[in-house]
């Protein structure tokens, strides 16, 4: 398999003194979906916030794609990893879908007539086709977090990272969104406390803890661990649960 994530002893302090990473070392292959789990405050959405440069590493190594994520280089790693936050509004600001959608292309320098297209594409990758003239703020909670993705999508990223992609949904929307995300062949990273999301779309699972990962391994393995999950504050998915 092919390595598109290396990151070594990375380590993270924010202002108020709070040591948020503590020397994280890990591999992403390429077409993987990685899990990462652990409790409020581990570091998980520290650790993604690495990825594409929105957060700067303080100490420690992190590689995408053979590119060191430094300034010279943020821009071509932010066209290739895309990051959904938890809260669709986050990324929703412009006057309709489309122009939500356009936004990343547009800034990119893709000429009109393929905005066009990677707009049509992305809503059709997410099941939104006839939503291009919708106002982003008068969707559901659901059809909001389908239109987020849409927005990154369309820039053809080869790295798709989620912070908890399923908080907030109804029973319906989150099985929509469940299994939109298995459709997707692209690298995944998701983050979260829904473990039967995380079991069901990924093929590993990284546990953090106090900013260190705490075990690394296959999804299921690790997920039915009782002795572990308990031990970093979390619970067996009810399905592993007998």
């Amino acid at each position: 398999m092919s390595r598109i994530i290396k990151i070594r002893n990375l380590e993270y302090v924010y202002p108020d003194g709070t040591k948020a990473l503590k020397g994280i070392d890990l591999d992403v292959f390429k077409e993987e979906s990685v899990g990462l789990i652990g409790p409020n405050g581990a570091g998980k959405s520290t650790l993604l916030l690495h990825l594409n440069g929105i957060l700067k590493a303080g100490r420690g190594l992190v590689e995408v794609l053979g590119m060191k994520v430094k300034e010279r280089n943020i821009i071509k790693v932010r066209q290739r990893v895309a990051i959904v936050f938890q809260e669709p509004d986050d990324q929703l600001f412009m006057p309709t879908v489309f122009d939500d959608v356009a936004f990343g292309p547009i800034n990119l320098g893709y000429p009109e007539e393929k905005v066009r297209v990677s707009v049509k594409e992305a809503l059709k990758g997410v099941r939104m086709e006839s939503y291009e003239k919708r106002c982003s703020h008068h969707l559901s909670f659901g059809e909001k977090k389908r239109i987020s993705l849409a927005t990154v999508l369309s820039m053809q990223p080869e790295i798709l990272i989620l912070d908890e992609p399923t908080s907030n949904l109804d029973p319906r929307a989150r099985r929509h969104l469940i299994e939109l995300l298995r459709s997707f062949t692209l690298t995944k990273i998701v983050a979260g406390h829904d473990l039967e999301l995380i079991l069901g779309i990924c093929q590993r699972v990284v546990l953090l803890d106090e900013g260190r990962i705490v075990a690394n391994g296959d999804a299921r393995n690790v997920l039915s661990n009782k002795s572990l999950m308990e031990s970093h504050g979390l619970e067996l998915p009810l399905s592993l649960g007998a």
